[in-house]
């Protein structure tokens, strides 16, 4: 597979609550699972000072942005309803805020009650692995906020999305649907558009390694940040032969490919791997 150094010319900040985060440079975003149920069993906690704990040390090991999820999205998991996704992130929000003021928040959520009162909690990014699909209140509410919006491509939905993935061709379905929502966020006042390709949602094997191969081409067309989420995924244990307990270093690997092809944010559970890659990257391209 060939990978090259990928530079583009779109501007590269985005405004969170007043703060400009640049992404001049790649960032990492570290996931922090408020659930029970996460695929990936060392991320799951819904103790608030295992919450605060896990913040610190990504924060520490250099994560520019939390992720807080409370609702796991690997097929078969039991759906959460808006309201208990409030009751886990609210408090979560509160208690790293008041530890980590200066953190830079962003809720993983489909719904746009809950998009809403995180950011008047504190919370400042929202992601969407639905890309405004499961809740038509959502990309309008994301207007409305002002807040940046990664808006993420799914075939299906997660409890459906892996059994029997389909494309004529994955890249230029998936970039059309991220075009699509691009016009769509634009017209509703969305300023900072996030595209993420969605690895893992409603693809197989085959189409996320496509996407990867490919994957310079979103910023390029879209001339948006883009967001690339693989940590730990089945498209690297499976590949491998192992589990996601012991994906790390394929991850490491997908992750520099990504750096390469030019991604500006890595959604990842371990950060301090994340970040090396992203100094190594840096150093090539210096």
């Amino acid at each position: 597979m060939k990978t090259n150094h990928i530079t583009t010319s779109l501007p590269l900040s985005i405004n969170c609550r007043g703060r400009l985060l640049s992404l001049a440079e790649p960032v990492v975003m570290g996931i922090i699972n408020v659930t029970d149920d996460s695929f990936y069993e060392g991320n799951r906690t819904r103790e608030l000072h295992h919450v605060v704990e896990k913040a610190g040390k990504h924060l520490s090991e250099g994560a520019a942005i939390l992720d807080l999820g409370a609702q796991s999205t690997r097929p078969g998991a039991t759906v959460v309803g808006p309201e208990e996704e409030l009751t886990r992130l609210l408090p979560a929000i509160h208690a790293i805020l008041h530890q980590y003021p200066e953190a830079i928040i962003s809720i993983d959520t489909w719904y746009a009650q809950v998009a809403e009162k995180a950011v008047h909690a504190g919370a400042a990014i929202i992601n969407d692995i639905s890309a405004g699909d499961l809740d038509a209140a959502m990309i309008p509410t994301v207007g409305k906020l002002q807040a940046p919006y990664i808006a993420m491509h799914m075939q299906g939905k997660p409890a459906t999305m892996q059994d029997d993935p389909n494309y004529e061709n994955v890249v230029r379905e998936v970039l059309d649907y991220l075009i699509q929502k691009l016009a769509v966020c634009r017209a509703a006042g969305i300023r900072d558009f996030i595209a993420d390709p969605g690895f893992g949602f409603g693809k197989t094997l085959a189409h996320n390694y496509a996407l990867m191969q490919h994957l310079h081409l979103f910023s390029t067309v879209l001339q948006t940040p883009v967001l690339t989420g693989i940590s730990r995924k089945s498209m690297i244990y499976r590949l491998l032969e192992t589990t996601p307990d012991a994906a790390l270093n394929g991850t490491t690997v997908l992750n520099t490919i990504a750096l390469q092809q030019g991604t500006h944010i890595l959604r990842v559970h371990d950060v301090k791997e994340a970040v090396e890659a992203v100094k190594i990257t840096a150093q090539l391209k210096g």
